[in-house]
């Protein structure tokens, strides 16, 4: 039986959107007298009801509009956010792509970062010395890596992001759109180093925009669209339902 490593059931994730926000003591007490100054708040829910699961081994692809849960969903299964509802177990370590320059800090050079970052995920003084070098090597930023990271491009971040975290040599891999950043030839430089965690029996969870890259790599994908899971199954048919549902809606 494939061993599952990533289990989502019944998920749901809620936020409070904020109407006549009253951040000032003078603002909180004028709308004591005045109702129209009051703030209200809103309930909003991200994820509904929202169950998926990846194996061992397996590139899970995540596609669907902007706005749909897509980044919620990653951020709860990287433990970055709780859900309100609903149960996510995770067999292994997790190394998360999930937002440009996240536990870096701006002041600090590309190498004082590779050190910030890494022990972040509980590595030692002497586990990041061993695959320092090889982080470097990968990022491509040897000329840059004792500038302040605040002077890098955005791509420069991803580079420097990604080549830390398959460095991890993590369990799970969760990508979200950082590949859309950067040039081509360092994209499919990080395609081809997914591709061989794959190999490795590594599981994968990529969000991306990219139909084409989500048909050609992943093994099954899951289309959300307003928080909900409303296909999941092989990457060429979610990704015509997709398709299809960005039709009816322009219809």
């Amino acid at each position: 039986m494939t061993k599952r490593v990533i289990e989502v059931r019944d998920l749901w994730k809620s936020f409070y959107i904020r109407h006549n926000r009253n951040d000032s003591l003078k603002e909180r007490f004028i709308s004591l007298f005045d109702g129209r100054r009051r703030e209200r708040r809103e309930v909003f829910w991200a994820l509904k009801g929202v169950s998926l699961e990846a194996t061992h081994g397996e590139m899970v692809g995540i596609i669907g509009p902007n706005g749909s849960g897509k980044s919620t969903l990653l951020r709860i299964i990287a433990r970055i956010l709780h859900p309100t509802k609903g149960s996510v177990v995770v067999r292994g370590s997790v190394a998360p792509l999930i937002e440009i320059g996240v536990g870096f800090h701006p002041e600090l050079t590309g190498q004082e970062n590779i050190y910030l970052n890494a022990s972040l995920y509980g590595l030692t003084r002497r586990e990041i010395d061993r695959i320092y070098d090889k982080v470097v090597e990968f990022s491509e930023l040897e000329d840059f890596i004792d500038v302040p990271v605040k002077n890098y491009s955005t791509g420069m971040y991803m580079r420097l992001g990604f080549s830390i975290a398959i460095q991890l040599n993590p369990d799970i891999l969760l990508v979200d759109e950082v590949l859309a950043v950067g040039d081509e030839a360092f994209q499919k430089k990080c395609l081809a180093k997914m591709q061989e965690f794959k190999e490795q029996g590594k599981t994968i969870l990529f969000v991306s925009h990219s139909l084409g890259l989500v048909e050609e790599l992943c093994d099954r994908a899951y289309l959300l669209i307003n928080g909900q899971v409303t296909k999941e199954g092989r990457p060429e048919d979610v990704v015509a339902a997709y398709c299809c549902e960005g039709a009816s809606t322009q219809g």
